[in-house]
């Protein structure tokens, strides 16, 4: 267990081992419970770090579900994921949160395979409603009766599945509640007393029996009903925001504060009593109840371990990061070019666009949590000559493929595809690696794809891709580079061009990306040619040709799934030439990696240096003992 501040105590939080104590607690003690568990969150995470300021925004809510609702019966789905660090203290799991992002440790999401209490795994954002649509159905079917809530954030509604879904579900009538956690008040007007006193009435049996009730009385009545119905929702449309909901099907209550647990409750609790599709709109803070988080809920978004009594994070890796690179790159061009834009899906400060997006407000668009969106608005611009650059995260551009594919690459649109978290991404786990780019994007023909091996060739190769007139995919990993001096020019590389780093014999190394210091080190020890590949596509066949020629063993070393990558482009090169060469793909195995430190994932993938000396060795072993059997 980690430490607790100074003086923190959880009197009532140290009896709740399950949801079924909370409900057992008067609701009166709520408010008690939601100051133990944001004080635990805040005690914890300041020395794991992880998400903050998301689940301090959803204390109360998280409280008052868990003590309305009979979970994990009645089936609970947070989206995303980063919010439900409050969920997972109140389901039996607070005994580990110190564990949080660790190897073996608990996941920074939801995983079904964690809790029964994380009804749906969540990663990516804006697919709660969707999965508890099909769970309703799924209780239909079976004749079971059971709630299916749905936790949305008004972000993530910016998410075309999110409508697709809302719309779908209005269309069923079937039970479920979403609620949609609105942090940002980019829906509502503030909320006041009003507000909060008409969620109660509309949300209260008399206002709803009254509702009903005069429905059925006026529907035998010629040319009434439709009159009743109009009268109904512009009245409710007059006095609450929800005419869009409610166009949708849903019967839509809100908005309220979602930081009176005593509110959230008796609201819960009147719709739990409700049937059909309800929406329930809250209004949060982001960081709420910690000054520092409040202040600067991005900054608080994700955090380093942390003094919880300044808030003062600790120190990052020294070192300059390769999406730092990006965001300096992106800004000298766009000093030099006016036709650069930079677009991304909601990851402005992840994607490193703050600067640019600051200098050149009128050239940065974030069209919000909507991948496709971004990659066919970015097409449209490349139509009238303008050069968009579309600054997305590996896990997240797999949104987006269709779009990448019909929309930009068969049209042989210039937009330049900035690929950043490529391969493993350590904390954050399976959900968010970056492992696939390189085989769902190599087959795709007009893209060429690009893999940088340290944070000087990233520079290179944004620009040489930005100046390729097409579709082009620069893929560099999370985190720092190791320190190579970064230009500050316009440089590009040869195209299509790998580069031999040493010269060996036996074996050829062909590096693609920031694997690169590793097979350098195994080059090294084996005496192996070492090639920094660069291009994924169009791959240099000519020296691969001659490697294989020259060499006894063929490796090919990328941080992508096997199937499909960099070395299938390999084997697919020597298979065309009608060469049989002794090749060995090294890369990331057929499962899904879960969270642990970028270098103990490597591990388990067994790509750590000497475990790729290893294997090579092993392969060299295997390939003698079949030459001398067949002499014998």
């Amino acid at each position: 267990m980690p430490e607790s501040a100074p003086g923190a105590t959880y009197p009532l939080l140290d009896e709740i081992e399950s949801p079924a104590a909370l409900r057992a607690l008067p609701a009166s003690d709520l408010p008690e419970v939601a100051a133990e568990v944001r004080q635990f969150l805040i005690d914890t995470v300041s020395q794991t770090g992880g998400h903050l300021a998301a689940g301090l925004g959803v204390v109360e809510l998280t409280v008052a579900l868990h003590h309305v609702f009979n979970t994990p019966h009645d089936r609970l789905l947070w989206d995303v994921g980063h919010q439900a660090y409050p969920h997972k203290i109140l389901t039996g799991r607070r005994e580990r949160l110190h564990t949080l992002r660790m190897k073996d440790g608990l996941s920074g999401f939801l995983k079904r395979d964690e809790s029964e209490y994380d009804a749906f795994g969540a990663g990516h954002s804006s697919t709660s409603i969707s999965a508890a649509l099909g769970m309703a159905v799924a209780a239909h079917a079976a004749g079971e009766e059971r709630e299916h809530i749905a936790v949305i954030g008004d972000g993530a509604l910016s998410a075309g599945m999110a409508f697709e879904a809302l719309n779908h579900a209005g269309a069923l009538d079937l039970d479920l509640l979403v609620i949609l956690n609105d942090n940002d008040m980019s829906i509502s007007p503030p909320v006041g007393a009003v507000s909060n006193y008409l969620a109660r009435v509309l949300s209260s049996g008399f206002y709803n029996r009254v509702r009903e009730g005069g429905k059925q009385v006026l529907s035998g009545m010629p040319g009434v009903k439709d009159l009743v119905h109009r009268w109904e929702e512009h009245m409710k449309g007059m006095v609450t925001p929800g005419t869009l909901f409610e166009e949708l099907g849903f019967n839509y209550i809100g908005p309220i504060d979602g930081h009176d647990v005593s509110l959230l409750v008796s609201t819960l609790r009147n719709m739990k009593a409700m049937r059909g599709p309800r929406l329930l709109h809250i209004v949060t803070q982001k960081g709420h109840g910690y000054a520092p988080a409040e202040g600067d809920p991005c900054v608080y978004h994700g955090v380093t371990p942390f003094d919880p009594s300044t808030g003062e994070m600790a120190k990052k890796s020294a070192g300059k990061s390769f999406t730092s690179v990006f965001s300096d790159w992106a800004c000298d061009v766009a000093e030099k070019d006016p036709r650069l834009m930079a677009v991304t899906p909601a990851m402005c400060e992840g994607s490193g666009l703050v600067k640019l997006a600051k200098r050149f407000p009128e050239r940065y668009f974030d069209v919000g949590i909507a991948e496709q969106h971004a990659v066919t608005f970015s097409a449209g611009m490349a139509c009238e000559n303008l050069k968009p650059v579309v600054a997305i995260y590996s896990t997240f551009l797999q949104r987006a493929y269709d779009q990448m594919l019909h929309d930009v690459a068969l049209q042989n649109l210039d937009v330049t595809f900035a690929v950043d978290r490529a391969g493993q991404v350590g904390a954050d786990g399976a959900t968010h690696a970056g492992i696939f780019d390189l085989s769902y994007a190599r087959c795709i023909p007009n893209m060429a794809i690009l893999a940088p091996a340290d944070e000087a060739e990233c520079r290179l190769m944004l620009q040489t891709a930005y100046d390729h007139p097409g579709p082009a995919l620069v893929r560099y990993p999370r985190g720092v580079g190791v320190g190579a001096e970064v230009g500050d020019g316009f440089d590009t590389l040869p195209w299509g061009c790998a580069e031999i780093v040493r010269h060996g014999r036996g074996v050829a190394i062909l590096a693609f990306g920031t694997l690169l210091q590793s097979a350098r080190r195994v080059g090294d020890r084996l005496d192996a040619t070492v090639v920094n590949m660069r291009f994924v596509k169009p791959l240099d066949q000519e020296l691969v040709l001659q490697m294989a020629c020259d060499h006894e063993l063929l490796v090919t070393l990328e941080e992508n799934v096997v199937q499909g990558g960099a070395g299938s482009a390999v084997n697919e090169a020597l298979h065309a030439a009608g060469i049989a060469a002794n090749v060995l793909n090294l890369g990331l195995p057929d499962v899904f990696i879960e969270h642990a430190t970028q270098a103990e994932q490597l591990e388990i993938a067994g790509l750590s240096p000497q475990q790729i000396e290893s294997r090579v060795r092993a392969a060299l072993v295997k390939q003698s003992g079949g030459s001398q059997a067949a002499q014998a």
